[in-house]
């Protein structure tokens, strides 16, 4: 299912590594994070039918730099609340990343169900987009082919994400999506210097239960 997994391991340095599937692929994400501390991946073009790489939940100093995605469904966190004791995502950075013709570039995902996880101290800087889907979302009523959904609401708790230098284009109008929980609202996040156009317009955003 996954090219690379990374479980339960410290320590962990991925450099310069080529990862290509066919873009109408299901379930190939390019790596998967979960359980983990200390990861670095550097430099590393990646081309798939699902997520570029996925961070699952217990993953802590995790550090994405120089990575290059598209096709593929970006660069997410998650996704989360699968179980109702589930460890948490904190302390990650993504900087210098690019996305051609993704489905999404920057994520958060979790399911619509109760749960004891959270991401937090997650820092987005310096992404350039070209016909992405959906530049930047964070959805917490995930439910991909909206079948089996769980029709509940999100437990997981995000908070202080930041987005900073980030630009290139949609082949959406709505670039930014905050789709949070109704009873853990997302909170602390900031966007700073983010250009994202829709057919050289000014491009439109959506934001739900986001506070402060």
């Amino acid at each position: 299912m996954f090219h690379i997994v990374i479980n339960g391991c410290q320590n962990v340095h991925l450099q310069g590594v080529k990862i290509v599937a066919a873009g109408n692929s299901p379930n190939t994400d390019g790596i998967h994070v979960q359980l983990s501390r200390n990861v670095e991946i550097l430099s590393t073009p990646i081309k798939t039918g699902d997520d570029c790489i996925s961070i699952g939940p217990g993953t802590e100093n995790l550090w994405i730099e120089q990575v290059t995605c598209g096709p593929g469904h970006g660069i997410s966190i998650g996704s989360l609340a699968k179980d109702l004791k589930e460890e948490g995502v904190q302390n990650v950075t993504v900087k210098n990343t690019i996305f051609s013709n993704t489905q999404n570039g920057l994520r958060i995902k979790s399911w619509a169900r109760p749960s004891s996880g959270y991401v937090q101290g997650v820092r987005f800087i310096g992404s350039v987009m070209t016909n992405v889907q959906n530049p930047i979302v964070i959805d917490q009523n995930y439910c991909p082919r909206n079948e089996n959904c769980p029709g509940q609401v999100s437990g997981i708790k995000i908070k202080d994400i930041v987005y900073e230098d980030i630009r290139g284009t949609s082949s959406t109008p709505i670039t930014i999506k905050f789709d949070c929980s109704s009873k853990n609202p997302c909170t602390g996040i900031r966007l700073q210097n983010v250009n994202l156009t829709y057919l050289n317009k000014t491009a439109q955003s959506f934001c739900s239960n986001v506070v402060g």
